[in-house]
């Protein structure tokens, strides 16, 4: 069976031609105060998403805004957002929609320890951590 990526019930095409009042009825509080308070880097942000689209370039958008809540008109694009370390590319569907852009570039990856630390003996690498 197909998955079906919605949002709230609407699929891409319909959540692509909400309107910014009818989004801001759809998504939390949180993220609604978040929008309507956007900040400078926010509004910077949607500057560089409108220059884009208006291009028709299918280059992926450079952010550090991990804050940034994902917006309707957004659907299709691609995001390159720091983690700190470097730039993580995905692309936005109609799931990823009132959450923020940091949820889906993971600044941090699972620890692997793969050795004994410093002044163990081989041994202790099979003990059982309390």
């Amino acid at each position: 069976m197909v998955e079906r990526i919605a949002f709230k019930g609407l699929l891409a095409n319909d959540a692509a031609s909400l309107s910014n009042d009818q989004y801001l009825k759809l998504i939390k509080s949180r993220q609604r105060r978040s929008i309507k308070r956007n900040s400078l880097q926010y509004r910077e942000l949607l500057l560089k998403v409108a220059e884009m689209k208006k291009a028709a370039n299918k280059k992926p958008i450079k952010t550090h805004i991990r804050e940034a809540v994902i917006l309707p008109s957004w659907i299709g694009l691609t995001f390159s957002v720091y983690t700190g370390k470097e730039f993580q590319q995905f692309e936005i569907s109609a799931g990823m929609l009132g959450h923020r852009l940091g949820e889906f570039a993971y600044s941090t990856k699972r620890v692997l320890h793969s050795a004994p630390g410093i002044r163990a003996t081989r041994g202790s690498k099979f003990l059982a951590v309390k």
